[in-house]
């Protein structure tokens, strides 16, 4: 199963499972909730970790003012954490903002360095909308590995409701038993054309994931 493949599974099991809110509107500076569902090798579609089974730490807002649990999460056994990230609708954050650090420990040096020589990328949600980031990258040249430690959103809205949603990873950062790793991130939100009803329209292209 390629990844295009696996999204249109995905997208089947999303659309009955969670989301921020039933109707997916929202008022100007709601929370919007940033899941985190899996990381898994690019070339092993079929092998799939919850995404803190790498030792990423997480944010510090502890609790969410929704939560909605449904008969799909029961069904399929779709398990989405919360990232513990404040998001706000229509609420910039275009610095970077440290949301939490850890220390690398050797078993954490090796599980990292492991996960980024095999390609891990991870999969998140943004109301209902899949997002994939890479792990980080190894220099050959060096043998040596680099985190991803900074992530910035583009989140496109259509009035009151989430219609798109862009992430880019930066801050490479090459990582290194006792050492500390801070990781930080911003969101930046533009006005989008995109109608609600068509949104998720870009993903059923399989040039998408080919890019």
């Amino acid at each position: 199963m390629n990844i295009y493949q696996s999204f249109l599974f995905l997208l089947a099991v999303v659309t009955i499972t969670y989301c921020d809110k039933p109707d997916h509107k929202y008022e100007d500076g709601q929370e919007a909730v940033l899941w985190m569902n899996t990381v898994d090798p690019y070339h092993n579609r079929q092998e799939t970790y919850n995404y803190f089974s790498l030792p990423f730490c997480r944010g510090s807002k502890k609790e969410i003012s929704h939560y909605y649990k449904t008969l799909g999460e029961n069904i399929l056994g779709v398990k989405l954490e919360y990232s513990e990230i404040e998001i706000n609708y229509r609420r910039d954050k275009q610095k970077k903002t440290d949301f939490c650090e850890i220390t690398l420990t050797n078993e954490n040096y090796d599980t990292f360095t492991y996960a980024i020589n095999n390609h891990y990328w991870y999969q998140i949600f943004i109301d209902d909308l899949p997002i994939w980031g890479i792990v980080g990258e190894m220099d050959e040249s060096e043998k040596s590995a680099y985190i991803w430690t900074h992530k910035k959103f583009e989140i496109g809205y259509n009035v009151n409701r989430i219609v798109d949603v862009k992430l880019t990873s930066e801050s490479k950062v090459q990582i290194q038993p006792n050492t500390e790793l801070t990781f930080s991130y911003e969101f930046i939100w533009k006005p989008s054309n995109i109608e609600f009803a068509n949104r998720f329209n870009k993903y059923l292209d399989p040039e998408f994931f080919s890019t």
